[in-house]
């Protein structure tokens, strides 16, 4: 009996920003005063050209990390991929709480993606990849605060409810 979600960044508004923005400097490189030749380009080292390949570029790398959650009657995993390729094992006796709550990403983290939380505190960490504002919050016996968001929280909390009812396991509030 296990719990497994997948969840990207979705950034599609990004592309529409950046397709501003490729549009704007291509027709400043192409149409302003003749526009530019190719040894003009080749002089330059081609950095208009790389200035509207390389934000994309990016933005679609960002695009392909997954986080990885799963939780089971053995414990809580997690992965965010490439960037975590091995699998994170938290056992339920190392965990001392976790529960479902509700959260701001902009104005406990600073936004979306991987953050820590504002003013200086480096043990609470939290894996936003939705807009949502509901997510699985875990802390650890020593401190450590993990937070991860969810895009299927009901099915989360039932099924935290049924592991605490079945297993008897005293970390799930």
């Amino acid at each position: 009996m296990e719990f497994e979600e997948k969840q990207h960044l979705k950034l599609w508004w990004l592309y529409l920003l950046l397709g501003i923005d490729a549009i704007i400097v291509l027709s400043i490189v192409l149409f302003d005063k003749g526009g530019m030749s190719f040894t003009d380009l080749k002089a330059v080292y081609f950095v208009p050209l790389w200035a509207v390949v390389l934000p994309f570029a990016i933005i679609f790398l960002l695009q392909k990390t997954v986080l990885t959650l799963r939780v089971s009657n053995e414990g809580v995993f997690y992965r965010y991929s490439p960037f975590k390729v091995k699998l994170k094992h938290l056992q339920w006796d190392e965990i001392a709480k976790a529960y479902i709550t509700k959260y701001d990403a902009f104005g406990d983290y600073g936004g979306y993606g991987v953050k820590n939380r504002l003013w200086f505190k480096f043990d609470d960490r939290a894996y936003l990849l939705n807009d949502k504002d509901k997510g699985l919050r875990r802390e650890l016996k020593n401190g450590q605060k993990r937070l991860f968001s969810s895009n299927r929280i009901d099915e989360m909390e039932m099924f935290l409810i049924n592991l605490k009812t079945r297993y008897n396991i005293q970390a799930v509030q």
